[in-house]
C-alpha cells in the first residue's frame, strides 16, 4: 500500500507543481514558478522512491482459506472487508448477482484503465445489468472455488510469455501448477465470516506471484500505478454488496 500512495503523491505533486510552473498556485501557497520547480522535484522524487521500493514475496505455510491453498507465495497484495446486517446465504448470492452498474465509478475507473478503448468484454468492459463475477469467469477468470456461504475465488493468468498459449480447457488444478518462468498470476476472494448475531465480516482480497524477477519488475511499476483505483473499485464492490443485503 506505501509505495502505490507515494507513486501517487508524487504525480499529484508533479502536476500540482507542473502547473505552477505555468502559473502559481498561490492558494497551494505557491508563490512562484522557482517553488513550483522545486514541487515538481520533490513529486519526481517520491514517485521514484515508491517504484523503487521492492516487492517481497509472502509464503503462506499452514493455509486457512481456499485463497492460501492457490495463492499461497505472491509480492502483490490487497485487502479489504466490510461488516454486512445479513446472513451467509443472503450475502453469498449477492456477492454472485451484483452488477458492474451497483458498484460506484466502477466504470469509470475501468474505463481509464482501458485508455477509453471499448475491448472485448471482460471484467474490463462488462455489460449492463450482468452479474460482474459471471462476466469474470466466462472471459478472462477462472472460477478456483466456491463454497456457498462462505468462500468464492477466481484466478486470471495476467503476464504470460509471448509464445505461451493456453491449451485444452483450463482448470483450477493447472492453474495451480502453473509456476514455470514469465508469468503473473492473480488470485481474488470474497470470504463470508460470522460477525455476530445476523451479521457477517465479508472480505475480499487480491493476490498477485511472479513467478520470476524480470516479471515481478514489470509488474511492479504497474501495480503501483492502478493500485489506488483497484482498492477504491474493490472497496465499492463490497459496499454494493452491503446495498443489495441491507436494502
Amino acid at each position: 500500500m506505501l509505495p502505490g500512495c507515494l507513486v501517487y503523491a508524487g504525480m499529484v505533486a508533479i502536476s500540482v507543481g507542473a502547473l505552477s510552473i505555468l502559473r502559481p498556485l498561490r492558494f497551494l501557497k505557491i508563490h512562484s514558478r522557482r517553488a513550483g520547480a522545486l514541487v515538481v522535484a520533490a513529486g519526481l522524487l517520491l514517485a521514484v522512491v515508491g517504484w523503487s521500493l521492492p516487492a517481497n514475496e509472502v509464503r503462506i505455510t499452514e493455509p486457512r482459506t481456499q485463497l492460501d491453498r492457490f495463492a499461497p507465495v505472491y509480492e502483490f497484495n490487497e485487502f479489504h472487508s466490510i461488516r454486512i446486517k445479513g446472513n451467509r446465504d443472503q450475502v453469498y448470492r449477492a456477492i454472485k448477482a451484483v452488477t458492474a452498474d451497483e458498484i460506484l465509478l466502477f466504470r469509470t475507473l475501468v474505463w481509464i484503465r482501458r485508455f477509453g478503448r471499448p475491448g472485448p468484454e471482460s471484467i474490463l468492459n462488462v455489460p449492463e445489468k450482468q452479474p460482474i463475477l459471471e462476466v469474470a469467469t466466462r472471459t478472462t477468470f477462472l472460477s478456483l472455488s466456491d463454497e456457498p456461504g462462505r468462500e468464492i475465488v477466481v484466478g486470471t493468468v495476467v503476464a504470460a510469455p509471448r509464445s505461451w498459449r493456453p491449451t485444452g480447457n483450463p482448470t483450477a488444478v493447472g492453474f495451480q501448477a502453473l509456476r514455470d518462468p514469465g508469468f503473473a498470476l492473480a488470485t481474488m476472494n470474497f470470504r463470508i465470516e460470522e460477525a455476530g448475531p445476523g451479521a457477517c465480516l465479508v472480505t475480499t482480497e487480491t493476490r498477485v506471484h511472479a513467478t520470476d524477477d524480470a516479471v515481478r519488475r514489470r509488474f511492479k511499476i504497474y501495480w503501483r500505478l492502478i493500485y489506488p483505483g483497484s482498492a477504491l473499485i474493490r472497496q465499492m464492490w463490497l459496499r454494493a454488496i452491503r446495498l443489495r443485503v441491507e436494502n
